[in-house]
């Protein structure tokens, strides 16, 4: 079963910036997709950064600029940097993978969607005050 657990999270004013991290284990596939995700309570949960072998980065509008995704494949770990968070940028912050990685003909349409992902990890609390 794939595992994945986020850290980083935390409490920071607005223009501060954080970076999460997501420990990846047991995920077998030569072709990785995975993402990050973010929920306020009582609002439906949106994709905010995806990244898959052989395709483009993917980014939410509202955070283009800001946030930056990568992969560290020796350490098996999914990365998140945030800059210049702004309250509407306080959420749970979860990293997400799939077992199957959309083509690259319908990438961009489903790479920040729920419904590619399969694996959830339990999330991370980010916080920015004004």
């Amino acid at each position: 079963q794939v595992q994945l657990v986020e850290s980083g999270g935390g409490s920071v004013q607005a223009g501060g910036s954080l970076r999460l991290s997501c420990a990846v284990s047991r995920y077998p596939y030569t072709r990785y997709c995975m993402a990050w995700f973010r929920q306020v309570t009582g609002k439906e949960r949106e994709g905010v950064a995806a990244i898959a072998s052989g395709l483009p980065t993917n980014y939410a509008e509202s955070v283009q600029a800001r946030f930056t995704i990568w992969r560290d494949s020796p350490e098996n770990t999914l990365y998140l940097q945030m800059n210049s968070l702004n309250p509407e940028d306080t959420a749970m912050y979860y990293c997400a993978a799939a077992q199957f990685c959309p083509v690259r003909s319908t990438w961009d349409v489903n790479a920040l969607e729920t419904h590619t992902y399969n694996y959830w990890g339990q999330g991370t609390q980010v916080t920015v005050s004004s």
